[in-house]
């Protein structure tokens, strides 16, 4: 008969080696024999990944979320585990994030060659990421975030070729970014490395990665300039590299990414200006950060054609000249912060903003603190929209009053007015503001009687009215402030009559009570001992009489009496 085999070789070898038995017979027996022989192969394979998955098991202390992981059920069926549809025996991902996971990472997860996922985020896993990781050429995922990984990242994850997803953020991890990454990783769309303690530099082999659309590095230790090389993805979504200490300029480079959605690059030594052009760079653009940088300059007036913005920070650089006032153009903002920087505007010119902002239905914050507006406050404030939960306006050269109808902000949760020229009294509608939780109007010109209305800001936490002009008596109706920790009234020298009682009464007033060098009256009353979770009180400067009541000994935590 002739000799046949057609590529099965363990086949034809067996057959050849059984002379006098038919054909029809052999066949069988092969059969049966390869049957035999892929069992085999399978249970082998089977109870790699299975000592694999045990092995990592043994390592860490699990709070019961791997009670599953025993002998009476298949490992594909253990928490977490799932096994591939064709090759039944085989582990394709690993996801037991929030477990509850400690301890360490055991290295035998490396001979899972069919991984495709791994998540053990939000664990408390410890120690180093086990080089062996690197094994796995098939892995699309690796996500090791929130733990508590140390050590560096192994370079031999560059291995793992398939990898699309890298996630290591909030661990301890140090040393460099490997290279590698950038130079065999080539499908990678997705690193997070934030908050870790990586040093050096960013590497420029980070720019061959063409399908890179996430890249946060925030909060590390890395040095030098921003590569050029970035600018050739022109698949870039988020680019994050806050809090760390990247120096000069940005590279024009980067204003090729035209479907960038995030910058921010704030609280680095960066310099240089904003392009005239930008509205026409970013027409995705929703988050910019610049701030804490040393940027220069004017604000571009076609920063107002990026529709889609919704956060603008600009804080704490050195950008002067008036803000542009068509950023009511921008209907999607709700948090602009230009604080801490050199902008101006004064009666004639600057405050065009403000009016135009009214348009801006969405804001809740708005941050013009230490900058260089002086003039009049415009009425117009009052029109911002009542999203808005965060005003800021201290450090500056205001005059004027503030506007009657202050109160039209009702979704106020902090108004700051201090350090300013603003005289005039404290409106009455002022006790509108139903949602106030901070009250700074220190340091002005303010003058005339603490309106009682105040006493409505049921939600009202702190409360600070020093260095001013106010006159009269504190209103008994402040005693109705239940969530007050901090009140200052001090320094303003006509306060006159006594003390109320009520607000001895204030059970949450632990941060400081100051009345001093005011102009107040009559005995301390005994409801003082009330405050027996008081750490600061000063009384000094007034005409207070009488002797100081037994009941202050209650106040067992007050560090400062005077």
């Amino acid at each position: 008969m002739p000799y046949r085999c057609r590529g099965q070789r363990v086949r034809c070898q067996l057959w050849r080696s059984m002379p006098g038995t038919s054909m029809g017979m052999t066949m069988g027996i092969m059969s049966f024999i390869w049957s035999l022989v892929v069992a085999l192969m399978t249970a082998t394979v089977s109870a790699g990944d299975e000592a694999a998955l045990l092995a990592f098991k043994a390592q860490v202390s699990d709070a019961g979320s791997l009670a599953s992981w025993n002998s009476s059920a298949g490992f594909c069926s253990w928490e977490g585990v799932m096994c591939s549809r064709w090759r039944p025996s085989r582990v394709v991902e690993l996801s037991l994030d929030g477990r509850g996971l400690a301890g360490a990472l055991s290295p035998a997860l490396g001979n899972l060659s069919f991984l495709r996922t791994l998540n053990l985020s939000f664990n408390r896993l410890h120690g180093e990421i086990p080089a062996s990781l690197g094994r796995l050429r098939r892995l699309l995922k690796l996500d090791l975030s929130d733990n508590s990984f140390s050590g560096k990242i192994p370079v031999n994850l560059s291995s793992c070729i398939s990898m699309t997803k890298l996630r290591l953020r909030n661990n301890q991890l140090g040393g460099r970014i490997p290279a590698e990454l950038g130079e065999k990783l080539t499908s990678l769309a997705v690193i997070s490395l934030r908050n870790n303690s990586f040093t050096g530099l960013i590497p420029p082999s980070l720019g061959n990665l063409s399908h890179l659309q996430y890249l946060d590095l925030t909060t590390n230790q890395l040095v030098g300039s921003i590569p050029s090389s970035l600018g050739s993805n022109h698949n870039m979504q988020q680019f994050g590299i806050s809090r760390n200490n990247i120096s000069g300029m940005l590279p024009p480079s980067l204003y090729n990414w035209s479907s960038l959605e995030v910058f921010s690059v704030a609280l680095n030594m960066l310099y240089g200006s904003i392009p005239d052009d930008i509205g026409s760079k970013f027409a995705k653009l929703e988050h910019l950060g610049l701030g804490g940088n040393h940027f220069t300059g004017t604000i571009p007036s076609s920063i107002s054609n990026i529709s889609s913005l919704v956060f603008l920070n600009l804080v704490q650089n050195g950008f002067s000249g008036y803000v542009p006032p068509t950023l009511g153009k921008l209907g999607a903002l709700q948090h602009l912060n230009l604080g801490a920087n050199n902008l101006e505007a004064n009666d004639n010119k600057g405050w065009e903003f403000i009016t135009s902002l009214a348009n801006c239905s969405q804001l809740q914050l708005l941050v013009l603190a230490s900058n260089y507006f002086g003039g009049q406050l415009p009425g117009s404030i009052v029109n911002l929209s009542t999203t808005l939960e965060g005003l800021y306006l201290m450090h500056n050269r205001i005059f004027g009053s503030i506007p009657v109808d202050i109160g039209n902000l009702v979704g106020l949760q902090i108004l700051v007015i201090a350090n300013t020229s603003i005289d005039g009294v404290i409106p009455e509608s002022i006790g509108k503001l139903g949602n106030l939780i901070e009250l700074g109007l220190y340091n002005n010109s303010l003058s005339g009687f603490i309106p009682p209305s105040l006493g409505n800001l049921s939600r009202l936490n702190s409360f600070f009215a020093s260095i001013g002009n106010l006159e009269g008596p504190i209103p008994t109706s402040l005693g109705e402030l239940k969530n007050l920790y901090a009140l200052d009234l001090s320094m303003n020298y006509h306060l006159n009559g006594s003390i109320p009682r009520e607000i001895f009464k204030l059970h949450d007033l632990s941060y400081i009570l100051d009345l001093s060098y005011n102009s107040l009256s009559g005995p301390l009353p005994n409801e003082v001992g009330s405050l027996s979770n008081l750490n600061q009180l000063a009384l000094s400067g007034n005409q207070l009489s009488g002797k100081i009541p037994d009941s202050l000994q209650n106040c067992i935590v007050l560090e400062l009496h005077e």
